[in-house]
């Protein structure tokens, strides 16, 4: 898999943005595709622009229950006569013609018969004891009239490559009768978690241990993208151990992602591993929590290479890197246009001490008892503290040498938007 970052790790932190900009610039697409049905495609990312294949509507028809007539036969009747009802139009009709000097009765999406310039809704009309209608209101000339092709016409762009199918998308596709599409083959991701210290949920613990809450935290995130995942499970804090998993990683994956031993410790062996097989980008974001992340590459060349992503071991760092880092350079990779973060200014419930040398995102909830939105802590700021993480709505970014003041405003990135 191609990645176009200098093979030069950057020295220092890296500024949140400035990495994140890398990532999402350093991501080649993939560029195997596949044909599935529309009902398969959900989550999918379109590989081709569509055309439509129809106009739409295909004829002019009905927006509402009422009557189709020509405006000006109606103005035209003797006062008080109103217009006789001499057609019925149901939806799933031809195209009929318009009965002279009389009106249609006519339902929603049916097409407007031949001859009509406006269809009046049936609660502006009423009926005499002939059977006639007379009309209530302004009456304006093409009113209630669904035109042919004012949506889209044949032969114009429907979606575009790199959409993500969506139901209102697939939706749009299947009003055209589109019944198969050629999307991007799934991104194949190989997730392992390091540690001696893990076990595995269910197992029984020992003083000491820990159970590995990341590798089912990133199963559901890869599910939740769309991607297949090479689950390696936990490999021990050993370069050997390291090497091997690497290895198999590299040749069976698109991407790699890590967690844990991405630090400066002696028993975090992933850094040097990762620059025995290939090398480092960067190594270090300015961020809080999340700080020693990493993105390198396993392979001979980087512009040949299997890129790497290494999270740190604390789960909440694991998550919030994976959300503001990991999920775009992903988006990037299946070929997505990866979307402007969402913030919103919010004022803050709270104070406290503002943090130093990097950027710290806050886990909040949105209090709305008192109409506006106040940003409230979730509960424990600490990196290994999921509990807040669990309960929070999104993120207040706090700025370095910032000091949190109860009322003043921040930057809210609310969570939903990393959802896919």
């Amino acid at each position: 898999m191609n990645c176009h970052c200098a093979q030069i790790v950057t020295p220092g932190l890296l500024e949140l943005f400035d990495a994140r900009q890398r990532l999402i610039d350093a991501a080649t697409p993939i560029n195997a595709v596949e044909n599935i049905t529309l009902g398969q495609s959900a989550g999918r990312v379109l590989a081709e622009t569509l055309v439509a294949p129809l106009d739409m509507p295909g004829v002019d028809n009905s927006a509402m229950d009422g009557y189709a007539l020509c405006l000006a036969d109606y103005q035209a009747a003797p006062p008080g006569a109103g217009l006789p009802i001499l057609q019925r139009v149901p939806a799933g009709a031809g195209v009929m013609l318009l009965p002279e000097g009389g009106c249609a009765r006519i339902f929603t999406g049916a097409p407007v018969p031949l001859g009509a310039d406006i269809v009046v809704p049936q609660e502006r009309v009423t009926l005499d004891q002939h059977g006639h209608i007379h009309l209530e209101g302004n009456l304006v000339v093409g009113a209630n009239i669904r035109r042919q092709g004012e949506e889209t016409r044949m032969g114009t762009p429907l979606l575009a490559a790199g959409t993500l199918l969506g139901a209102a998308s697939i939706a749009l596709l299947a009003s055209h009768g589109i019944s198969a599409v050629t999307v991007k083959r799934r991104l194949r991701v190989a997730i392992l978690s390091t540690g001696d210290e893990l076990i595995p949920p269910g197992a029984a613990r020992s003083p000491g241990q820990v159970y590995d809450s990341n590798r089912a935290m990133l199963n559901v995130l890869l599910a939740q993208a769309q991607c297949d995942v090479l689950d390696l499970g936990v490999i021990a804090d050993s370069p050997a151990s390291l090497h091997q998993a690497f290895e198999h990683a590299q040749t069976a994956a698109d991407l790699v992602v890590c967690t844990g031993g991405v630090s400066v410790g002696e028993e975090d062996h992933v850094r040097p591993v990762i620059e025995q097989r290939g090398g480092l980008h960067f190594h270090g974001v300015a961020m809080k929590p999340g700080k020693p992340f990493a993105f390198g590459y396993l392979g001979a060349e980087p512009f040949s290479s299997t890129p790497l992503m290494a999270l740190p071991g604390n789960p909440v760092a694991s998550l919030v890197g994976w959300q503001l880092l990991a999920l775009p350079f992903i988006h990037a990779m299946q070929g997505r246009a990866v979307a402007v973060l969402q913030r919103y200014p919010v004022k803050a419930g709270f104070s406290q001490r503002g943090p130093q040398g990097r950027c710290e995102l806050l886990r909040v909830e949105m209090d709305w008892s008192q109409g506006a939105p106040v940003a409230q802590l979730a509960g424990g700021q600490g990196s290994h503290m999921l509990s807040a993480a669990s309960q929070a709505h999104g993120y207040l970014m706090i700025n370095p040498a910032t000091e949190v003041t109860e009322g003043a405003t921040y930057h809210y990135y609310p969570i939903n938007q990393f959802a896919a």
